[in-house]
């Protein structure tokens, strides 16, 4: 009896039966979610190939989107009072290719002469900074007798050859040459965007009308407007903090007493719709016009020294006052998707990257499979709780005043 007891309570102990056709449809499962991950990566692998490659094509629609997201606000308002949408789109565009023909004639003959006098300039900073020069000069001759050692123990059979290269290369040649190249993708993407904005709500009502249901509906056309109305206040306010920038550059280099202040202000609120390089790019450009400009070294270091001081003055506490809070996104995310535009499409990219981080922002606000993703983009959860219940501190104290 014993052992019939203790067999019946091992046998109880035991797992129960596993059931195969269960274990077999758990196992396709799995299989088939592999299966979509690996086509989700390899579909994103080719989306990325296809947008590097693509770049001259996708250029002017990119550009042309976004500027009808920036602009549909203003047009919507004109219809308000009675101008038709193609009306509209034709005023705007022609104003905004009027202002880009103002500042390219007044700045063509300055850039111009910049441009041809480039070689003088290179030849006077050089001179100026001959100590740095004959440091780079020693490390080029040092790296010459490796290779001429290494070229001699290879003739011997002793070794390799092994070959020593100084990169020379810099990042402001290839950020000039991708400026000019998008002169053409602006032209066309300022056609398209015309087309986009004589449209009127055309294709708002398209995709709303793709939406299967009520909800869906509803929540399509909540994304687009918010898209809307995050991009229209974010290039409107980067575009009046970047001319205050300007004007405070221009100021400041016309009291030092650098040549043509109006000019470098006006590349200077150009330059810091990159975000990070445009600073770069402006503060060395700046330097190097200085240091050609006035005879004395340590004077002509007050130029970029004004020019750095301003744009990490207007990085740091300007922008993040007046268009952080609005935004919510962390530095983080930011910096990211710059690097990884600049890498794919250049200067254009650097200037996209910033205003494609805020419509994907908006989108995910809106989808609740992305609102994860949404939350790692957003600013400071912490100081985002703070200012909130700031905020209802005060509308608590506003609620309690006597009226």
């Amino acid at each position: 009896m014993a052992e019939q007891r203790v067999k019946a309570e091992a046998a109880s102990e035991e797992e129960p039966p596993v059931d195969p056709q269960l274990d077999l449809a758990e196992r396709r499962l799995r299989e088939l979610r592999m299966i979509r991950r690996l086509m989700l990566g390899s579909f994103l692998l080719a989306l990325f190939t296809a947008t590097y490659f693509a770049r001259d094509v996708l250029l002017p629609i990119v550009l042309a989107i976004l500027l009808t997201l920036t602009l549909r606000p203003v047009v919507r308002g004109m219809q308000r009072i009675g101008i038709t949408p193609g009306i509209s789109a034709v005023l705007v565009m022609l104003a905004i290719g009027l202002g880009f023909g103002v500042a390219g004639y007044f700045l063509s003959g300055p850039i111009g002469d910049m441009a041809a006098r480039a070689p003088q300039i290179g030849t006077e900073v050089q001179q100026k900074l001959a100590g740095l020069m004959d440091r780079l000069a020693s490390i080029q001759e040092v790296g010459q007798q490796v290779t001429e050692m290494t070229d001699a123990a290879g003739a011997t059979g002793e070794g390799e050859k092994v070959e020593v290269v100084v990169d020379q290369s810099g990042p402001i040649p290839a950020a000039v040459g991708s400026v000019a190249s998008i002169t053409s993708s602006l032209v066309a993407a300022m056609i398209l965007t015309l087309f986009l904005l004589a449209s009127g709500d055309f294709y708002h009502r398209r995709i709303v009308e793709a939406s299967p249901k009520l909800h869906d509906k509803k929540r399509a056309l909540t994304i687009v407007r918010d898209v809307e109305k995050q991009i229209s206040r974010y290039l409107g306010a980067i575009t009046m903090i970047n001319a205050g920038l300007g004007l405070a550059i221009g100021i400041a280099l016309w009291i030092i007493g650098l040549p043509m202040p109006h000019v470098w202000g006006t590349l200077a609120f150009l330059l810091n719709f990159m975000p990070f390089i445009g600073a770069i790019i402006g503060t060395v450009s700046v330097g190097a016009f200085a240091l050609v400009s006035f005879d004395s070294v340590p004077y002509a270091l007050l130029a970029p020294l004004a020019y750095f001081t301003l744009t990490t003055i207007e990085g740091n506490f300007v922008t993040p006052m007046l268009v952080g809070r609005r935004l919510e996104l962390n530095i983080v995310s930011v910096f990211v998707t710059v690097a990884f535009w600049i890498w794919l499409w250049g200067v254009p990219g650097a200037v996209l990257a910033v205003p494609f981080l805020v419509v994907v922002k908006a989108i995910c606000d809106h989808v609740p499979s992305l609102k994860a993703f949404g939350s790692f983009l957003s600013g400071d959860p912490a100081m985002k709780t703070e200012d909130q219940a700031e905020n209802g501190g005060r509308s608590e104290k506003r609620a309690a005043r006597p009226v």
